[in-house]
């Protein structure tokens, strides 16, 4: 079973390309607090909801002083596909290898259809301002997710 971040641990450093190949680092947002979600595949059903979700909301969070990072294992030529399609706006990574992935606690066994198969874990990790975790979501739905964050954090 992966490891799971708790409230206060320090948020896992990391660079990753984006959608066009240019490197994202979490560092790039220090003194800002990030929504980092993990999905399973760009272009897919439930996928495609959450991310639409965090575009339609992308103004208040960053109004509130969030900025959204969305990572997944999909190559960035399939995240630049995904964000062209979509329209997306929020910032799409390419974990191909899955290490931030697992470094969140975000790959691994999961249930699929009451099979357990290893896999994305669909997750959101808020990360404060000065780098640690301030909430850490496993195991989430794709549908709704957003607008119950938002609830959550009160914005």
């Amino acid at each position: 079973m992966s490891v799971r971040l708790q409230p206060g641990d320090p948020a896992p450093a990391f660079t990753l390309p984006d959608a066009d190949g240019r490197p994202v680092s979490l560092a790039d947002h220090a003194g800002r607090k990030v929504i980092v979600y993990f999905y399973p595949a760009a272009l897919t059903p439930g996928c495609t909801k959450q991310a639409c979700d965090f575009t339609d909301n992308l103004e208040l969070l960053a109004g509130a002083g969030y900025d959204v990072i969305g990572v997944s294992p999909d190559k960035p030529e399939k995240l630049a596909k995904f964000r062209e399609r979509e329209d997306l706006r929020v910032t799409l990574v390419s974990d191909p290898d899955k290490a931030v992935l697992t470094a969140y606690g975000a790959f691994g066994e999961k249930k699929l259809y009451g099979k357990t198969v290893t896999g994305v874990i669909r997750s959101t990790v808020i990360v404060d301002a000065d780098g640690k975790v301030e909430r850490a979501l496993y195991n989430v739905k794709a549908t709704g997710h957003v607008a119950k964050l938002i609830k959550d954090l009160a914005l």
